[in-house]
């Protein structure tokens, strides 16, 4: 069945449109930029922040419609997105992330509906700041989860995690995807990073507690006063965006534990960011909670050695060798980066990752399961098979 005999009209409900989003930023980006490309006629909605007018060609050649602010940045809500969304014409709405406003949006449209709850119905992610949760569930979010045509979890942790939340609705699961980068383009080295013979270790990503940043800096610490062959060896660079005045906290903390070498270039877009992840030789996820983090499937397309949690739900990186498993805990992580940056031949495990975003995290064969599931929304039928149905009434 072609897209256009099926369906042709998609509507994309999220919050932000801008890096202020985190990883949602990029995976939602650049599934709707796929999923056009497919054939499908797509329109992204969201709603204004302080980043969005710098960040919005990034979408093209997509337009999002944007939304102006109402009333506290935490609630999300769009001046006028619930009409929009409503009489946008669409055959079906795809809601990125819960708790906020736009849950409300999709849910009022009055079409078929996919939620992707994006990590945010995990056990740690639900607890963290639990009773605002609860309220906005109890408001509208529960209702929304549960009138559902499909969910999409990412991966197998994140489908049941939302099976063990109590939600019956048909599940999706497709994973993000990623883009490779040429390898070969030469790309000069970042000003902020001294060319001295040392490797670098990059967190790239929203600096927020949950992220595991604290704890990373409590083990280089641990590290350079009893393992201090690793630390001379490596650097440690902690980039991103401040989530919340985090990185004060974390600036003091490492020049009080006396390793005030570690580097917070802060936010890098674009060319620097890019330029980042060439110049580092392996890259660090140490987070208590993800959904599936771009910030990995990005690192491995640029074919960095990972060391990440369990948590990042990316068992595929263990299994094909092209990761480290490492614990938030710092007695636990200190140990497991010795041993994993010592190793003589870490590059194997970028080697490794390449692999894996060449092939099972592209963004084509990702959109054309999700066309699948819409279509299937739409016109019922047997169940594609990435969706599981659901228990049985």
């Amino acid at each position: 069945m072609s897209v256009t005999e099926a369906m042709t009209s998609l509507g994309i409900v999220t919050t932000s449109l801008s890096h202020k989003a985190g990883g949602l930023f990029h995976s939602v980006r650049h599934s709707a930029l796929a999923l056009s490309e497919a054939g499908l006629d797509v329109t992204v909605y969201g709603v204004e922040d302080d980043h969005t007018a710098e960040d919005l060609d990034a979408w093209a050649p997509l337009v999002p419609k944007v939304f102006p602010q109402l009333g506290p940045s935490a609630l999300g809500i769009g001046r006028g997105l619930a009409r929009a969304v409503r009489y946008g014409g669409h055959d079906v709405i795809h809601l990125h992330g819960i708790w906020q406003y736009a849950s409300v949006a999709a849910m009022d449209a009055g079409l078929p509906v996919m939620i992707s709850p994006r990590g945010m119905l995990d056990p740690w992610a639900v607890a963290n700041s639990g009773w605002k949760k609860k309220l906005a569930g109890w408001l509208f979010e529960y209702r929304n989860l549960r009138n559902a045509t499909c969910l999409h979890a990412l991966n197998a942790a994140e489908r049941e995690a939302i099976r063990n939340f109590g939600l019956k609705a048909p599940i999706a699961e497709i994973p993000n995807g990623t883009d490779l980068p040429d390898l070969a383009r030469n790309v000069p080295r970042p000003q902020w990073l001294p060319d001295d013979g040392r490797k670098t270790l990059l967190f790239l990503g929203r600096q927020h507690p949950k992220k595991g940043l604290q704890e990373l800096l409590t083990a280089w610490s641990s590290l350079a006063a009893t393992d201090s062959d690793v630390t001379t060896s490596w650097r440690l660079v902690i980039a991103g965006w401040d989530d919340g005045g985090h990185e004060t906290g974390l600036k003091d903390y490492a020049k009080n534990a006396g390793i005030a070498d570690v580097l917070f270039p802060g936010p890098l877009h674009g060319e620097e960011k890019d330029a980042a992840l060439r110049h580092a030789d392996a890259f660090i996820l140490p987070s208590h909670s993800e959904g599936l983090p771009m910030a990995v499937l990005e690192a491995w397309a640029y074919g960095l050695p990972v060391f990440m949690t369990e948590a990042c739900n990316l068992p595929a990186g263990f299994e094909k060798g092209a990761a480290w498993r490492v614990d938030a805990a710092p007695d636990l992580l200190a140990g497991e980066l010795a041993a994993g940056l010592g190793k003589p031949d870490i590059s194997r495990m970028g080697v490794k990752g390449r692999e894996l975003a060449a092939g099972r995290f592209a963004w084509a064969p990702i959109a054309k399961q999700h066309i699948e599931v819409y279509e299937w929304m739409v016109n019922g039928g047997p169940a594609p098979a990435c969706v599981d149905p659901g228990p049985a009434e």
